[in-house]
């Protein structure tokens, strides 16, 4: 899938050492789905008594997979439940033939886990719009069944790669109660990134008990500064998905007043959204865009979308050309409210323009130098109001277009 030749520069140094959660397995194996001799396709097994939520793309287009898990996710039951995911095709644009490979991979996990169909979530990424040989999948079942184990979680977050050139995974423990909390996730994801909840996919487990409602809200909340403020091209996918499971192995309850969990969910969350955009196809700079001033926190977050994807802002980034004007484009652009006589402008502690105008401190040669950094921050402040807003994007290569123009070769 596309041209990967190497690892991106902003990957973290290693693969981190995630915890065993109890109440979980997983397995991971070469179906073939689109590639021969590929880890393709991984399965999790939560233990009777888990909870799930989750939230997915408000595309128009979205996958049949999408839709079968937005169909069951609110829908309970004691009997455990299981996460079936597969590369190489996302079953997306399939029609009816798409919604029957749901149905049979899904009701076939069902059957060797002993599982109630409702209770088997699918997510599939890869290419759009070719038919899912669902058959492959399903003739693997039994051998992914026979080697789940609770320390497969690194072996799964491989297997859901496509474009991706690391795998993704974070964990934290909080104390609650006198107990070791633990939570630990991975994600898949590198292009046609820009989450409205290519294809982005999550999964992240806790051996906490929360009851669904109380998973669902907290999931939804952290969502809106996580997953939903990152983005790499500005093309919201077909497929995202995010699913968090809870075994309760721990015994520690989690209510909506579990502070400590919250945070603790929520810094897994950022992690990973972070390490997307680190990931993304072709990209040699992380960057960090804070507004403030704005009239409203929707201004202020519409703002920042606009800037971090502009593929003019991106690609004087990608040259280290700190081109304030091409923030001043953006801001203009987003159709928020702005004032040109209001604003002003920061790269790192540089500002390099203020109250509409160019900064009498300006420094082009320290402005340059500041570009140079693989991570960099770009500050804008409205002088409208109090509306904040905080994103994470990348720069945009020529890697991009070398991956993207073969994709499906």
């Amino acid at each position: 899938m596309g041209k990967i030749t190497s690892v991106s520069p902003l990957a973290p140094a290693a693969f981190p050492d995630l915890p065993v959660i109890e109440g979980v397995r997983f397995a991971s194996i070469a179906a073939g789905v689109r590639y021969e001799g590929r880890t393709d396709v991984m399965l999790a097994h939560l233990a009777p008594g888990s909870t799930v939520a989750g939230v997915f793309t408000r595309s128009a287009t979205r996958s049949a997979p999408v839709l079968d898990c937005q169909s069951k996710i609110a829908r309970g039951g004691d009997e455990g439940a299981a996460i079936i995911v597969n590369s190489g095709n996302s079953n997306a644009f399939t029609g009816a033939r798409g919604v029957e490979s749901v149905r049979e991979v899904t009701g076939a996990v069902a059957k060797v886990l002993g599982l109630p169909a409702h209770r088997v979530f699918s997510s599939s990424t890869g290419v759009i719009g070719e038919p899912m040989k669902h058959e492959r999948i399903v003739a693997v079942l039994d051998k992914l069944k026979d080697a789940l184990r609770e320390d497969g979680l690194e072996e799964a977050a491989r297997a859901i790669m496509t474009t991706d050139t690391f795998p993704k995974g974070s964990a934290t423990e909080i104390e609650m109660d006198g107990k070791t909390v633990r939570i630990a996730g991975i994600a898949k994801g590198s292009g046609m990134i820009e989450p409205d909840m290519g294809t982005m996919l999550v999964y992240i487990f806790t051996d906490a008990a929360v009851p669904q409602p109380v998973l669902q809200s907290m999931v939804s909340a952290l969502n809106r500064t996580t997953f939903n403020c990152i983005t790499v091209d500005s093309d919201t996918s077909t497929s995202d998905t995010l699913l968090v499971g809870a075994t309760g192995a721990s015994g520690v309850q989690v209510s909506e007043h579990s502070i400590g969990f919250m945070e603790g969910l929520r810094r897994v969350m950022l992690d990973l959204a972070q390490q997307v955009v680190r990931d993304g196809e072709g990209a040699t700079k992380l960057v960090e865009i804070n507004v403030t001033g704005a009239a409203s926190d929707a201004d202020a977050h519409r703002h920042a979308k606009s800037i971090a994807n502009s593929p003019l802002v991106k690609t004087a980034i990608a040259g280290e050309d700190a081109n304030w004007g091409r923030v001043v484009m953006a801001v203009g652009k987003s159709g928020a409210r702005a004032d040109r006589d209001t604003l002003s402008i920061w790269f790192g502690d540089l500002k390099v323009a203020e109250n509409g105008w160019v900064s009498p401190d300006y420094d082009e040669a320290a402005a340059s130098a500041y570009m140079k950094r693989q991570e960099l921050a770009i500050h804008v402040d409205l002088g409208l109001g109090g509306g904040t807003a905080r994103v994470w994007t990348c720069d945009l290569t020529h890697g991009y277009i070398d991956i993207n123009a073969d994709y499906r070769s």
